[in-house]
Order: structure tokens, then C-alpha cells, then sequence
């Protein structure tokens, strides 16, 4: 008998026929004599409902009464399956954020979870109850209701199975793993038997949607094995041990399973980019703090960076990224800060791309980068941009350059179907 958390995303939440399909799913882990809780996102497309409600309301909401309507897509799906499951015969009951209760802090909005409270839980999980649990939500000090900021659910699964020290999570999505790119542009993709935290989080973090960045860090921090399957089964398939999803584990997990390491382990893209260069701007101490300083205070992330070599005038050209959504709030920003920086003007292009190739291989082989530049260079590809970590190496390419890039570094990498066993 194991104890698993097993969490659901709103596609497979999406109306009553999804919820008994998910139901379903529920009820054979139980039948199986697992101790079972289950962690629910709501309905596909009812937060971004509720959001413009809020919007509609009051154009500058206050968050926390934000938080107290988007909230309420979860609970409405907790209680339907909780519903659902007692139909098909099964002990079953809700619990609210506020209930068990989930700790968080007060950062309304983007609340991060600080610990939860599993006395109760355990006990009814052991009575043979199945525990269905909003995801995306908790209760701050101050007893208002919170939510963890968008794809937060994965994040709630994670918490809880830390907390009542489960053998698994099993994240349910829309895809039945994850696979070395995405399948839509690579035909030849491969779905992956095991990644690691390490990878998991690089590829989370450049554009895989897979799993959200911030329940791999947890997972990771935790020690919590996850595996990714898809909720979209037949009802007569086997239980989920059965059934091969990718399965997120530690690199000494991995190496135990005495395994040949892949180089790469998969290549992700990611379109949400924007770039700017700052040219001319003074080549002296303190330089690059007044342009990076004031974005970091207004909250935007910066990526990629590159500084030039200075110029005999003592002037160097200072590019760098920031997510698509920012491109123009750092703009502004800017040209506000021209006088204190001390560039002579902005070049701005909205229509890039990151690609990014991801492998704990990395680490004990040469050229990688190598290998991915000397492909690019051959389908005429220019690379505007390159970063670099000690698992990832990233370029920034034109945004209509995204999908040849990927199918060409996937043939580079050897990692089509045809070329290995999946």
C-alpha cells in the first residue's frame, strides 16, 4: 500500500464528464488499497472568468479580496469530485485551504507556502477517506484566504505530499509525460522515462509547460518523487504505477537505476522573449548597476545579458531579455533613467526566441554548445544572444526561426525515435 497525492489540472476538470472521468481514476487507486488525496485546479478557463470580474469591479482590486474570488474556482471543483466520488461508492470529503489549514505568507496574489497542518488529513486518509483538496490556495496569519499566483495547484500537490510524507505526486495533465520537445513540432519526440529535479527545473524554467517552476523546486528542496501522467486514459486502463508517465527523481535516484546517462535531455522554446540594447552607454564602474537596478526594483526578470567590449571613447553596447509581457514597462523605465544611465538611444525587438537544450550530460562532456551552434550555422540560423549554466546552454534567435531550430538541434542531439529507444 502506498500513499499518493494525485493532483489534476483544469482541462481534465473541464465539466462533469472530465470530473467522473477523473473520478474514476480516483476510485482504482483506492480500490488498489492506496491511501489517496487528491489535489483539484478549477475548470479550464474559470480563473481567467473570474480575473476580468475583478477587473470589471474595480480596475485597481484590492488583492486579498482578489484572492477571495479566484479562489473559489477550486473549491467549486473539490466539492463536484468529492461529489462524484461518493456516487461511484467512495468515502470522500473536501478540504478547504483554510481547513487543514496551508499555511502561507501574505503576498496575495503570489503566496508562497510556508507549512501545512496534516493531523487531520492523515487521519481521515487513513479511515479510508479520500481527501480532495483545492489546489492554488491557503490562509495567511491574518485568516484571509490566498492563492499562489497562476499554475499554483502543481505547486499545492507538491506542499501536501511533502507534508503527510507521500511515496508519490502524480501531476495529471493533458500529455502523458514529458518528452525531449514538444511533439507538435517534432514528430519524432520521445517521451521520457525519468528526468531529474535538476533538468525538470531548467526545462520548467525556458519554456516547458509542463510542470510549474516553482512545485520542481519544491519537489526538489523536498526529496518528493513525482510523475507526470494524462487524466485522458480509457476507464478501464490500469492504475497509474502501470501506466508509463516520466517519473521526476533525484540524480542519485537516477544513477541507482544504473542507467546510460542521454547528453541531452530535452530542448525547449520559449517565445515569451523580448530584447533590448542600450548602445553607448559609459564603460565605467557602477555602469550596468543603473540599468539593472531599477528594473530589479520594478520586479522585472532579466535573462540573457551581454556587455560589448568597450569602445576607445570608453562607451560599450549593453544587450540583454526580459519577458515579452515587459518589454514595454522596461522601455519606459528606461527612458526614464536615459539622464542617470547615460546611453545615447534603445533598440527594441519584441519578435524573438529562446531555445535552450537541457541535460545533466552536460556535465561531463565537451561541446554541447559546440555541437548546437556548428547546426544553427549550418540552416543559416544567427544567434543573437547565448547563456549558459552548468546543465543548459541558451540561445536567442528570431521568433520565425523558433520551430526549424528545434527540429534541427533534436537531429543534432540524436534524440529523434528513430535514432534511439525511447
Amino acid at each position: 500500500m502506498a500513499r499518493i497525492v494525485m493532483k489534476f489540472g483544469g482541462t481534465s476538470m473541464a465539466g462533469s464528464e472530465r470530473i467522473r472521468r477523473v473520478a474514476n481514476i480516483v476510485r482504482r487507486q483506492q480500490a488498489a488499497g492506496h491511501e489517496v488525496a487528491v489535489v483539484v485546479s478549477a475548470m479550464a478557463g474559470e480563473t481567467d472568468r473570474l480575473v476580468n470580474f475583478c477587473r470589471e469591479a474595480n480596475p485597481l482590486y484590492d488583492p486579498a479580496e482578489y484572492d477571495v474570488v479566484v479562489a473559489s474556482g477550486e473549491q467549486v471543483t473539490s466539492g463536484l469530485l468529492a461529489l462524484t466520488l461518493q456516487a461511484l461508492g467512495c468515502q470522500a470529503r473536501s478540504w478547504l485551504g483554510w481547513q487543514l489549514p496551508i499555511h502561507t505568507d501574505d503576498a496575495h496574489a503570489k503566496a508562497r507556502i510556508e507549512g501545512i497542518d496534516s493531523e487531520a488529513l492523515l487521519a481521515s486518509m487513513a479511515a479510508g477517506e479520500v481527501a480532495v483538496i483545492p489546489g492554488f490556495q491557503g490562509l495567511s496569519d491574518a485568516n484571509r484566504i490566498t492563492t499562489l499566483g497562476r499554475g499554483g495547484s502543481d505547486t499545492s500537490a507538491v506542499a501536501v505530499a511533502a507534508a503527510i510524507g507521500a511515496d508519490r505526486c502524480d501531476i495529471y495533465t493533458d500529455v502523458d509525460g514529458v518528452y525531449t520537445t514538444d511533439p507538435r513540432i517534432v514528430a519524432k519526440a520521445r517521451k521520457l522515462k525519468y528526468v531529474t529535479y535538476e533538468e525538470m527545473l531548467e526545462l520548467a524554467s525556458v519554456g516547458s509547460k509542463v510542470l510549474q517552476t516553482r512545485s520542481v523546486s519544491l519537489a526538489m528542496k523536498e526529496g518528493v518523487r513525482v510523475q507526470v501522467l494524462s487524466s485522458f486514459i480509457d476507464d478501464d486502463s490500469a492504475p497509474s504505477d502501470e501506466i508509463p508517465g516520466t517519473l521526476i527523481v533525484s540524480d542519485e535516484e537516477l544513477e541507482g537505476l544504473d542507467m546510460e546517462r542521454q547528453l541531452i535531455t530535452g530542448i525547449a522554446a520559449d517565445k515569451n522573449e523580448a530584447k533590448l540594447i542600450l548602445t553607448r552607454v559609459p564603460d565605467r564602474p557602477g555602469a550596468v548597476a543603473t540599468i539593472f537596478g531599477p528594473l530589479a526594483a520594478a520586479n522585472i526578470n532579466v535573462d540573457m545579458i551581454i556587455q560589448n567590449v568597450g569602445r576607445d571613447k570608453g562607451e560599450t553596447d549593453v544587450t540583454f531579455t526580459v519577458p515579452g509581457a515587459d518589454l514595454l514597462r522596461a522601455q519606459t523605465l528606461l527612458e526614464a533613467q536615459k539622464e542617470a544611465i547615460g546611453y545615447n538611444r534603445i533598440i527594441t525587438d519584441g519578435k524573438v526566441a529562446k531555445i535552450s537544450v537541457v541535460g545533466v550530460g552536460m556535465k561531463s562532456h565537451a561541446g554541447v554548445a559546440a555541437t548546437m551552434f556548428r547546426a544553427l550555422a549550418d540552416r543559416g540560423i544567427n544567434i543573437q544572444a547565448i547563456s549558459t549554466s552548468e546543465i543548459k546552454v541558451s540561445v536567442l534567435i528570431d521568433e520565425d526561426e523558433t520551430e526549424l531550430a528545434v527540429r534541427v538541434l533534436h537531429t543534432a542531439y540524436g534524440m529523434d525515435a528513430t535514432d534511439q529507444a525511447a
